[in-house]
């Protein structure tokens, strides 16, 4: 039986329509374990450190103590995870000892 041009891509886009939701899945799950680098630069911006306790207080006088992410309305993990995912951050980790200026009393 000899496959015609239209039936050989109407199998591809649905092979293709099956592999790609996979791929991207993976590539999530892959990026959820990346944790946020102090170096980042939108972490750079916000002041983020992985430590409140090195929060630049001189540049952030908003900090204060006891302030950190696990206790953030923006963490998304956990209580008592020692890393979760931060609305700011999209997939990347954040500390939950961590502190940005974006700290938001939950």
């Amino acid at each position: 039986m000899k496959t015609s041009r239209r039936q050989f891509l109407g199998h591809v886009m649905v092979v293709s329509a099956g592999v790609a939701p996979a791929l991207l899945l993976s590539r999530n799950a892959l990026a959820a374990d990346e944790k946020v680098s102090e170096s980042d630069p939108t972490a750079k911006s916000l002041g983020y450190v992985e430590d409140a306790a090195r929060a630049d207080k001189a540049r952030f006088p908003i900090y204060a103590a006891g302030q950190s992410c696990g206790t953030c309305s923006l963490f998304q993990g956990k209580s008592g995870d020692a890393w979760g995912s931060c609305v700011l951050f999209g997939t990347k980790l954040v500390a939950s000892g961590g502190w940005c200026s974006s700290y938001t009393n939950s």
